[in-house]
């Protein structure tokens, strides 16, 4: 066999229908670049619909297939109506658990209503949107991916961003355990864990003094570029891992191996 015919075979996409949250900015926008360059119909998802429709429209000026759906990943009734009008144009195949935020601050100054922020964005919202996929999948044995972008965070700790942490921590092991009750359906469960990555989002801060100590304690000595991601999504998405599950892929140019 042709060798690129080959990997493209391995890595095909053009069947998958993605649910990407977060999707308008930061590693999301580039997700959704990704995705859609390697074939795969992508629904676009985030608050901000106008940042999607701008998106969108780079997208299938590209000749790549995508919706875009209004959704806060905070609001059960949300998340379950998105899901639903995405399954009405397609399966989802794939699942990208992506939307997320942090609120820096000290312990003793964490609001509740903060902490909720937080975990209900990062974890709540997740597992909610895995449980609707779950449901549809087992209800046709279609199979399916969840990709659930964690963070070097939930493996190794900074300080002033205990919910973050907390909860990159728990997305991690939620796939684990999701893995256990349904490796035998079809349905993966898997954490792409990112180091530190330039985007639009935290360009600014990477180049103060901060974020230079920090560029210099990791291994490689530089930040990431988001497309250094783009093989692990990848992966994960397709056939080419169709026997990992339960698993984590840290993509972190060396950092938690020297913390």
């Amino acid at each position: 066999m042709n060798p690129q015919a080959f990997l493209g075979q391995l890595f095909d996409l053009s069947t998958r229908h993605v649910l990407l949250t977060g999707a308008s900015s930061g590693l999301g926008r580039h997700f959704a670049r990704t995705l859609t360059r390697a074939g795969a119909r992508v629904a676009l998802c985030a608050r901000s619909t106008d940042k999607l429709e701008a998106l969108a429209a780079e997208i299938r000026a590209e000749g790549g297939r995508c919706e875009v759906y209004a959704l806060d990943v905070r609001n059960r009734d949300d998340i379950r109506a998105c899901v639903a009008a995405a399954e009405a144009v397609a399966p989802i195949d794939v699942l990208v658990n992506n939307a997320g935020i942090a609120i820096p601050k000290a312990p003793q100054k964490l609001t509740d209503e903060q902490w909720d922020t937080v975990y209900e964005t990062n974890l709540r919202g997740p597992w909610v949107l895995a449980q609707e996929v779950i449901k549809h999948r087992l209800a046709d044995g279609r199979g399916a991916s969840i990709i659930n972008i964690a963070s070097v965070l939930g493996i190794r700790a900074i300080g002033h961003l205990a919910p973050y942490s907390a909860a990159k921590a728990g997305l991690i092991n939620l796939g684990r355990d999701l893995c256990v009750d349904l490796a035998t359906t079809g349905i993966r469960v898997n954490a792409l864990a990112p180091g530190y990555f330039t985007t639009e989002m935290n360009d600014e801060w990477l180049q103060t003094p901060a974020g230079d100590r920090l560029r210099n304690r990791i291994p490689a000595k530089r930040f990431g570029d988001p497309s250094e991601l783009d093989g692990a999504l990848i992966y994960l998405a397709s056939d080419a891992s169709r026997y990992m599950n339960g698993n984590l892929i840290t993509v972190d140019g060396g950092h938690t191996a020297s913390l």
